[in-house]
């Protein structure tokens, strides 16, 4: 196999394995996520939705969060997310400053 299609068969395989590590992990909430790592579940649907797009396929962002969630994002949101925290809040709103002052 070559190598570009030989490393597109395991990147692929370890996005397969983060979306299944996230579903595992419903506990951690997108804004705990955003908070340590800058990017949550919606930023993989964005980014899974932008990747389709650059290759001339038109992607649901719905659809890419079904994907990424592994259910209607509805759903999983009225199932698994808790009300974000003022503390939690308050370092999403710090960190968005900060990149902003930076942009």
């Amino acid at each position: 196999m070559a190598k570009l299609e030989s490393n597109i068969e395991l990147e692929a395989a370890a996005f397969r394995r983060l979306l299944a590590h996230l579903d595992e992990r419903k506990d951690v909430q997108n804004i705990e996520l955003m908070n340590l790592a800058d990017f949550c579940r919606n930023c993989l649907s964005k980014w899974y939705k932008a990747a389709g797009e650059e290759r001339g396929i038109e992607i649901d962002y719905e659809d890419a969060r079904e994907l990424v969630y592994g259910m209607p994002y509805a759903e999983w949101k009225a199932k698994y997310q808790q009300k974000a925290t003022p503390e939690q809040l308050a370092r999403f709103n710090e960190i968005e400053a900060t990149k902003n002052k930076t942009n």
